[in-house]
C-alpha cells in the first residue's frame, strides 16, 4: 500500500481559548487514524478480543508545525517508520496536513503488541501481523532488531 489517509472533522469543541486545535486532539486523531487502519485490513476490535491482543504505546510525540482553526480541511495519514520484521515492535508516524498541503504537524508513535490474558508483550498472531503489514512504509523505513 502505498498510502493510507483519512479526513477528520475539526469540531468547535476541539479548540482551545486560543481559538486552535486543542494539544490532545492530535493524539486523538492519531489512534483514529491507527485503528482506521487495522480495521480496514481486518484487525477488527472483535478480532482483537477473540484473539486476546491489542496495541499498546511507549511513547507518543507531536511536533506541531502550523496552527489549526475552525475551518480548516484536514487530513491524517500513516506510514511504517520502522518495526522488528516479527510486527512486535513498531513505529508509526503521522501527517496531520491542513488544506491540502500545508503540515500541521507530526506524530511519531512507538509501540508493540500485547497479550491481554498473559499481560505480556508478545509476537502478534498471524492475523494481525498479516493485517499490520499492509501499512505503507515511509520512505526512510528501516527494520530493527
Amino acid at each position: 500500500m502505498k498510502e493510507f489517509t483519512r479526513n477528520v472533522e475539526l469540531r468547535w469543541s476541539d479548540l482551545d481559548p486560543n481559538a486552535h486545535l486543542r494539544h490532545s486532539v492530535y493524539y486523538d486523531w492519531g489512534a483514529f487514524s491507527r485503528i482506521e487502519f487495522l480495521y480496514a485490513h481486518g484487525v477488527t476490535t472483535e478480532l482483537m478480543q477473540q484473539l486476546q491482543f491489542g496495541p499498546i504505546l511507549f511513547r507518543e510525540e507531536c511536533v506541531f508545525r502550523k496552527e489549526i482553526r475552525l475551518g480548516d480541511k484536514i487530513t491524517i495519514g500513516l506510514k511504517l517508520v520502522k518495526a522488528k520484521k516479527d510486527y512486535s515492535r513498531w513505529t508509526i508516524q503521522h501527517d496531520i496536513m491542513k488544506n491540502g498541503d500545508i503540515q500541521s504537524a507530526i506524530l511519531t508513535v512507538d509501540g508493540a503488541w500485547i497479550d491481554t490474558a498473559r499481560r505480556k508483550l508478545a509476537i502478534p498472531p498471524p492475523q494481525i501481523s498479516e493485517g499490520f503489514s499492509k501499512m505503507p512504509p515511509a520512505d526512510n523505513f528501516v527494520w530493527i532488531d
